[in-house]
């Protein structure tokens, strides 16, 4: 999909080695939500399609336009992974 074009993912966990150099060569972002705030980031969504995949269901790939949109990046076009720097920078000598 990054090869197709896609920049931006939502998820909830981390993404193996791979997919951040993949991502680094695509200038893609990953970007996380809080658990629990389906509710809040739902209000943010003004226009949602299934891209493809729709017998999947929630599962399906889709495309969302939003507005103010409460999430975090995890993981810049850079590499950059906030589930490794975030607890290096409090982590005890």
């Amino acid at each position: 999909l990054l090869k197709l074009g896609l920049r931006a993912m939502i998820g909830k966990g981390r993404r193996s080695q791979a997919v951040i150099d993949a991502m680094k060569e695509a200038g893609a972002v990953y970007f996380g939500a809080t658990g629990g705030a389906a509710a809040l980031i739902a209000k943010s969504i003004t226009r949602a399609e299934v891209v493809c995949y729709e017998d999947l269901g929630p599962e399906a790939i889709h495309r969302f336009e939003v507005v103010d949109f409460p999430a975090v990046v995890l993981i810049d076009s850079q590499g950059n992974d906030l589930y490794e720097t975030g607890p290096a920078a409090y982590r005890l000598p």
